[in-house]
């Protein structure tokens, strides 16, 4: 198998599903705005979503791919299957008491979530609403991490990449059809987000069917392989939770600020998390599975340098990401946004919150590939640990940036990206102590050519762009126009720049 093709197919169905997100999240800008709706919409479905990287994308995931790997490699496709219904029937009945719990302990988990919210009665009303409408998303979109997680072991990529691409269609059409029709226009799009959550689930049953892993539910907590996912998802969860209660601190915080604040910081990770789902996302699910036959086989060398094209790969992706957000994030939002009820000033606010972002995006995509180099090795607890004083990291920060400079959101922001920065400088460290990575010849030469390539798309995107000003004085359509010309201009003295250096794709091409 080709790593870089199957990364590029995996980025391919993320680029689908984010460009539906812009749709998504542009239409949800015009019908919306920044306002109290909104607000209250995004602390609903945030509180769904934590769970949903917890569960799903977070210990489960980092438990049930390495050990799920190990079963097929040593022990064959029949045991994996086994395995795998006993997986499922354990998984549900945790998932439906979760779901239940939340359903019925909504006001006091938006309360603990968002409490400005509670002094003013109707936005707390509307948010407890919709939260009732979003949590099942939890259940529905755990179980499709569980076949998303056999798929990938199975190298079948595209149709996991492809399933978020149908929670975003859901959005659209409830805020098109359904929206106009509820009293409370904006609790149609939490309609939306169970509406997604089953239709993404149905969508992985026939993916199963091919590579014959479509099993029953079976439940049995004595068995080996099951007490072992539940062994490793226990650190796995607390590692993952807190990520989550530092995103949770800092929508506590946002809902005591100036009102928007909560949704510019939503529309500005909108955007960032554009390259870090296209890059951080696609290249950590297609390494944790090789990762994983490496470990089993006990061969520390291809490991090693495994990891070692994974980095190479996210430098030289993710840092023009981060440079090109933060230089361009007025054109960006301005084009994507600036309609209807989300105003001017919504614009400037999300910029300086975005940029903030930009500053971390190489650290926050970097950990999506050292992270896996441990969880690859059922070492969940190492970065657990580095996770910890990580949060301790950011919330320092959080008191540096807003309330010792009063940033205000970008400050909440800017202490993400410096978590983040840490988080993955730490981990690192580590694999470099332990000797699990070893690097390549010529890095000092690949980062002296990465330095001037970026010095040369800065200066393009630069020059081309004008004046931020400049943005607000013209039509949408011409927005559109000139921001896809100026993004050209970065690209082509980016990879131009690199061409001439002789940096050639063929150099990252890695088959496995």
């Amino acid at each position: 198998m080709n790593l870089l093709k199957a990364a590029a197919s995996v980025s391919a169905m993320t680029l689908l599903s984010r460009i539906t997100g812009f749709v998504r999240d542009t239409l949800l800008a015009i019908f919306f705005g920044a306002g109290l709706s909104m607000d209250a919409f995004v602390v609903a479905f945030r509180i769904p979503n934590l769970l949903r990287r917890l569960f799903a994308e977070g210990a489960f995931s980092q438990a049930f791919v390495p050990v799920l790997g190990e079963y097929r490699t040593r022990q064959g496709d029949e045991a994996t299957r086994v395995l795998a219904g006993k997986v499922l029937g354990a998984l549900a009945l945790v998932l439906f008491i979760a779901t239940l719990a939340g359903v019925i302990a909504a006001p006091v988990v938006v309360w603990l979530s968002a409490a400005g919210f509670a002094k003013d009665a109707d936005k707390f009303a509307l948010t407890v609403l919709m939260l009732r409408v979003c949590f099942p998303y939890i259940l529905f979109i755990s179980l499709v991490s569980f076949c998303s997680g056999i798929l990938n072991t199975y190298g079948a990529f595209k149709a996991p990449a492809f399933t978020p691409v149908l929670l975003n269609v859901s959005f659209i059409a409830c805020a098109l059809w359904l929206a106009p029709h509820m009293e409370r226009p904006i609790v149609a799009v939490a309609w939306a987000v169970f509406i997604g959550g089953v239709v993404q689930l149905a969508f992985q049953v026939p993916f199963l069917k091919r590579v014959g892993m479509l099993t029953r539910p079976r439940l049995d907590l004595r068995d080996e392989g099951v007490r072992r996912i539940l062994r490793l998802m226990a650190p796995a969860a607390l590692g993952v939770s807190v990520a989550q209660v530092s995103l949770l601190i800092n929508t506590q915080i946002a809902s005591q600020l100036e009102t928007g604040s909560v949704s510019w910081l939503y529309y500005a990770d909108r955007l960032m998390e554009f390259p870090s789902a296209l890059l951080g996302v696609a290249l950590g699910t297609v390494i944790l599975p090789s990762l994983v036959r490496h470990h089993a086989a006990a061969d520390t060398g291809a490991y090693s340098r495994l990891l070692d094209w994974g980095l190479r790969l996210t430098l030289l992706l993710a840092l023009p990401a981060a440079v090109a957000l933060g230089l361009i994030a007025v054109p960006l939002i301005s084009t994507l946004f600036w309609h209807g009820e989300f105003l001017q000033h919504d614009v400037m606010m999300t910029r300086s919150a975005l940029i903030a972002y930009a500053a971390g995006l190489a650290g926050i995509i970097l950990v999506k590939i050292l992270a896996p180099g441990f969880y690859a090795r059922q070492n969940i607890r190492t970065p657990v640990r580095v996770a910890i004083v990580t949060l301790v990291v950011t919330q320092i920060l959080n008191a540096v940036f807003v309330a010792g400079f009063k940033l205000g959101a970008a400050g909440l922001a800017l202490a993400i990206s410096g978590g983040a920065c840490f988080n993955a400088a730490w981990l690192f460290w580590l694999m470099r102590r332990a000797g699990t990575y070893v690097p390549e010849p010529g890095w000092g030469e690949f980062l002296l050519k990465l330095g001037v390539a970026l010095y040369l798309m800065g200066g393009a995107l630069w020059y081309s762009m004008g004046s931020e000003a400049s943005w607000f004085e013209i039509s949408a359509g011409a927005r559109a126009a000139k921001l896809a010309a100026v993004i050209v201009a970065g690209v082509a003295a980016y990879f131009g720049s690199l061409w001439l250096m002789g940096l050639r794709p063929s150099h990252f091409s890695r088959h496995e």
